[in-house]
């Protein structure tokens, strides 16, 4: 993977990068954190320019955000409940939906770099649900910049070890992954059991006799 990556970034430069980025955005299975990471390590080699590599990686992803939060604006629940007929699916988008729920914004701006694997569906979510695009664009903007960054500064930085590094923040987002389905599990059960406490028999009997 990391070889073919390196030979489309030398033959299409930060142009493949842009794609990469965009099409990652709308839920599209493209390595993008490999490619900005190949991206900075080609800055760091004098090939590629720090500012052309960021602002390809940058503009791909805030505009394949944008897009994404427009197909669930205008596609809406109908749209939702068409991809759910995935059961994996159906799983990533119940945790993208607890994350705006409870997060909103914040979710928002989790979802571009924290926990990057739930990002597109976030972004249908948010449109779906109708978040504020204002609120949506401002965090998006906000956290595409810490993904890009992060990413084509540890190409940069780490240019001789990008299989490895890729490795490892692999392994580091799909543990926050985790932690956040399990998280919106625990809770999700939580309320399940607290409200069939609430419908039990004796409950409704304490109800009555008060």
């Amino acid at each position: 993977m990391t070889e073919t990556v390196f030979g489309l970034v030398t033959d299409y430069g930060v142009y493949v990068i842009f794609v990469s980025a965009f099409l990652s955005c709308l839920a599209l299975p493209i390595p993008t954190s490999l490619m900005m990471l190949t991206g900075g390590a080609f800055v760091a080699s004098g090939d590629l320019s720090f500012w052309t590599v960021g602002l390809a990686a940058y503009c791909g992803a805030v505009i394949g955000d944008q897009a994404g939060y427009i197909i669930g604006r205008y596609g809406g629940a109908p749209l939702v409940e068409r991809m759910k007929k995935s059961p994996a699916r159906s799983a990533v988008i119940a945790q993208a939906s607890t994350l705006i729920d409870k997060r909103g914004g914040m979710g928002v701006f989790l979802s571009t770099w924290a926990v990057a694997p739930l990002g597109p569906w976030v972004n249908f979510i948010a449109g779906a649900t109708r978040l504020s695009w204002r609120r949506f664009a401002f965090w998006d903007v906000l956290g595409e910049t810490v993904w890009v960054t992060l990413y084509v500064g540890l190409g940069y930085v780490f240019m001789d070890r990008v299989a490895t590094v890729a490795e490892i923040m692999g392994d580091v987002i799909g543990f926050l992954v985790a932690l956040v389905v399990a998280t919106g599990a625990f809770f999700w059960l939580r309320a399940v059991m607290r409200a069939h406490r609430e419908k039990s028999p004796r409950n409704r009997l304490k109800d009555q006799s008060v």
